[in-house]
């Protein structure tokens, strides 16, 4: 890893170097090192098998710069980065890559300067045995989440009732995944801001699928951790239960249904539906499924939903946004009304002068400026944490779900008495459109009739599909649970602290079932 000072220093470098440049109006400089490990799991009880597989590392750090440079006809933006190279050779390159790059863009006003009345925060809290992480470790770490689903396997009387039966090996149990851990250094500075910034943050994260394949039967569990030492593995423990409850899984006919989503399904709709609809790039592209709706009631009066980056001990928090920027608390929904968007300072300046602004958010921002702090510009690259290469986007941190009356699991699924409860979601994707809200998923596994209040018989994964409109999902909310689970999705950066949700009449569909060869 780069250290924090190699960044910095790297950052002051590139700032005197753009100084002297005749041409530019302003610049921002950003260098950045992040590293990320990686092991994969692989048990197969039916042949022979490493268990733990491919741990491997990667590194990658570099500087980006974005300028804004004078012309004929107007000022020109510009990005341009190097990778691996902090010296003045590697800025000069990069910078020269920004002025070939620039093009002209009316709607820039300015790079982000220092906010009024604000005395930085302390760092947030990054494990220093994560930056110093050993090979050892990291595979310690795999076999921590390996074993706890064996010892779950192994402790399982409806397992041991199968296994009595026929040999255990022939039942078939497989458990693979990953374990990643992230490690991430950033510098910032600008003419506008020419005190350079710096952050750092480490977590840890697992995403485990088990299964029972003589008995086609699937289960899967997540964690996810600020330190190593809060990782205890629980996401193999998780994935093997669920892969045991699962077995003998029945189909369900088509239907509305009173259901329960289970953390997955939750994180799932909001990193793919509800997210994007909540970002002031989709407002000003008229995008959003909630176009005009700032200040008027968009979901359960229940039901409230933030982002808060600076939030103590949490997976995703920050202490600065990639624009150096501080980040903070959102409110995007509360009490049942949209009262905020993430956003970063490029499309909070475009919306502020947008003539149609009124139209598009449902009241005047110059009035409502609360509506549009730019706690979320971020630079990211599918997973991968923060990257050099990639100008500012738009991007949660922690996001937050909350009831006005906290359930537990056994009050939610007594307020259901009967329904269903979905586990696990996958192909997640709107029709019609963001703007439109349809979407649609397919229920894959972790699923359960519920009757009496209480789990039942397992539903058989890939039969049934969920179809439905993310609007009328969010009025029909009629519980939350107080437990939330940290969920990171795929190729996804935010972490969506996800609670159980129980939502009344929500179409299912039955998927045809294929005939046999006769």
């Amino acid at each position: 890893m780069i250290t924090l000072a190699t960044l910095k220093s790297a950052v002051q470098r590139a700032l005197r170097q753009v100084a002297q440049a005749k041409d530019i109006q302003e610049a921002e400089v950003y260098a950045s090192s992040t590293g990320h490990l990686l092991c994969r799991l692989n048990y197969t009880s039916a042949i022979p098998c490493n268990g733990v597989e491919e741990p491997k590392s990667s590194e990658v750090f570099g500087l980006g710069i974005r300028a804004v440079f004078s012309g004929t006809d107007g000022p020109r933006i510009g990005f341009g980065s190097e990778a691996r190279d902090l010296s003045p050779a590697g800025i000069k390159r990069a910078l020269e890559k920004a002025r070939q790059n620039a093009v002209p863009d009316p709607e820039f006003m300015s790079f982000p300067a220092p906010p009024q009345n604000h005395s930085p925060k302390a760092a947030a809290a990054h494990d220093r045995a994560i930056m110093d992480l050993k090979d050892g470790t990291l595979v310690e770490a795999g076999w921590k989440v390996l074993q706890e689903a064996l010892k779950t396997f192994e402790a399982s009387e409806p397992l041991a009732k199968l296994a009595a039966k026929e040999k255990p090996a022939t039942l078939g149990l497989i458990v693979g995944g990953d374990v990643s851990l992230f490690r991430q250094r950033i510098a910032i500075g600008s003419t506008r801001m020419p005190k350079v910034q710096t952050d750092e943050s480490t977590y840890i994260s697992s995403s485990v699928t088990s299964m029972l394949e003589r008995k086609s039967a699937k289960g899967s569990g997540y964690a996810a951790a600020t330190h190593l030492s809060k990782f205890k593995g629980e996401a193999g423990a998780d994935a093997a239960r669920n892969a045991i409850l699962g077995a003998g899984g029945q189909r369900l006919p088509s239907g509305a249904y009173h259901v329960v989503l289970g953390p997955q399904p939750v994180a799932d709709l909001m990193t793919n539906l509800i997210l994007p609809s909540l970002s002031a790039d989709a407002f000003y592209s008229c995008k959003s499924a909630f176009l005009g709706d700032v200040g008027r009631p968009v979901a359960a009066a229940l039901l409230t939903v933030y982002d808060h980056g600076a939030a103590k001990g949490f997976v995703g928090t920050k202490r600065l946004t990639c624009e150096g920027l501080p980040t903070g608390r959102t409110n995007l929904i509360q009490a049942g009304v949209l009262q905020g968007l993430l956003s970063n300072h490029y499309e909070t300046q475009r919306l502020l002068k947008d003539p149609r602004a009124r139209e598009k958010l449902g009241l005047n921002p110059q009035e409502h400026q609360d509506v549009l702090i730019p706690r979320n510009g971020f630079r990211l690259s599918h997973s991968g944490g923060r990257q050099f290469d990639a100008p500012p986007s738009i991007a949660a941190t922690n996001l937050f779900i909350e009831g006005s009356e906290p359930h537990s699991r056994e009050s939610l699924l007594a307020s259901v008495g009967n329904g269903v409860y979905i586990g696990r979601i996958w192909y997640t994707y709107a029709m019609n459109g963001l703007r439109a809200g349809d979407f649609t998923c397919t229920v894959v596994g972790d699923s359960f009739l519920i009757q009496d209040g209480r789990l039942t018989a397992p539903l058989r994964g890939n039969t049934i599909r969920i179809t439905g409109n993310i609007r009328s999902l969010l009025r029909q909310v009629t519980g939350v649970t107080k437990q939330a689970k940290p969920i990171i999705g795929w190729a996804a950066d935010e972490v969506i602290y996800a609670p159980e949700i129980a939502v009344r009449d929500l179409q299912l569909t039955e998927i045809a079932q294929f005939m046999e060869s006769v």
